[in-house]
């Protein structure tokens, strides 16, 4: 069991920051997931808790304990690197027992015959512990250099982008068996990745890291639904939310946003009225995600006027690039829709679920989930 903290931490690299006022608690047993875009400093965050860098300035510590001067060997903690870094000329069972062969950590060989085969047994790799890495796929791989970090039992798991190499469908299957590996070990977990859909299904809490800084912390739930500004929001979806320049209008008493290229402006909920009077600013910016917008192929009586730019299929649904006034909007379809370049398209928003984002700081003003 540890409990895990750094604060105020700062590393530059030939005079370059590469971490900036990095401050966050990671809970005993918790699944803490920092997400960000490649160079964002995600793995520099994993080797100063591990100890490989020592912070410029900041304090790591671990059971409420600074070990900024202590050396990787004496912190308990067990990393998965992407690359997997296994040695070749070892079989899958001589590289898992490693650790266990460590003068800190040595076991004898049949407490650790034992300890190996029960997590090989666990990872479902029972049967190749007698491979090289070379005859194994990899995510066969993936789940040998897992293995090497379960066998330690150390106090804090540190899993560098560990499902990147892998294919799409054996990543899902990894992502669950991850998360209900986690659960049933009871281990703090730093976990690292640039894909929003392992920080949303996989961690309890969420650090959103860009060049250096950290822009936001919170559930998954907290991230999604209340993204602090654009960045954030604009990381998390596939597609991208789309964000709209607005005008917030006042008319017999009530609020209303019109967006650009719009034939009427829509009406703004009275508890997402309070919360944008609050900006004290008449410009806007909305923030619609694709599922949020709705197409039609006739005007009806509320249709926005727009017209087919793209379609691409993608499976059992389809992303549909629509030009409207200046932008570009994204919406979700039916892989069946038939659609043609140029052929109109008439849209309708769901305003009732948009965020609105400042126009100038592009940090969150409204949220219906607020």
């Amino acid at each position: 069991m540890a409990d895990l903290a750094l604060r105020r931490v700062y590393k530059s690299f030939r005079g370059k920051s590469v971490l900036e006022n990095i401050t966050f608690d990671v809970r005993d047993r918790e699944f803490f997931v920092i997400f960000g875009p490649s160079g964002a400093g995600k793995t520099t965050i994993l080797n100063t808790i591990s100890g490989i860098y020592v912070p410029d300035l900041g304090e790591v510590l671990l059971n409420h304990r600074v070990v900024n001067a202590l050396e990787p060997s004496e912190r308990n903690v067990a990393m998965v690197f992407e690359n997997y870094a296994l040695y070749p000329h070892w079989t899958v069972f001589e590289n898992m027992a490693s650790p266990l062969k460590s003068p800190k950590y040595r076991k004898s060989r049949q407490e650790a015959e034992r300890e190996v085969r029960r997590i090989a047994e666990m990872l479902r790799i029972g049967n190749l512990l007698d491979r090289k890495p070379a005859e194994l796929s990899n995510g066969q791989r993936q789940r040998v250099a897992l293995g090497r970090a379960l066998v330690r039992n150390p106090d804090v798991f540190l899993m560098d982008e560990p499902l990147t190499h892998l294919d799409a469908k054996l990543r899902h299957l990894m992502r669950a068996e991850l998360k209900e590996m986690q659960q049933s070990l009871h281990t703090t977990t730093v976990y690292v990745t640039h894909d929003y859909l392992e920080a949303l299904s996989l961690g309890d809490r969420i650090a959103v890291l860009n060049q250096g800084r950290i822009e936001q912390i919170g559930t998954p739930h907290d991230i999604y639904y209340r993204p602090v500004n654009e960045f954030v929001a604009e990381s998390f979806g596939d597609p991208e939310i789309n964000l709209l320049d607005a005008e917030l209008t006042d008319r017999e008493g009530r609020l209303f946003v019109r967006v650009g290229g719009c034939p009427e402006p829509f009406p703004v909920r009275e508890e997402l009225r309070r919360q944008l009077e609050s900006a004290e600013t008449r410009r806007i910016r909305v923030g619609l995600r694709p599922g949020d917008i709705h197409y039609r192929l006739d005007p009806g009586e509320t249709g926005i006027p727009s017209s087919v730019f793209s379609f691409e299929p993608l499976g059992a649904k389809a992303i549909v690039t629509c030009r409207f006034d200046k932008d570009w909007v994204r919406v979700l379809a039916p892989a069946e829709l038939d659609l043609r370049p140029d052929q109109p398209i008439w849209l309708d928003f769901d305003m009732d679920k948009a965020l609105f984002f400042h126009p100038e700081n592009r940090r969150l003003v409204a949220s219906p989930a607020a």
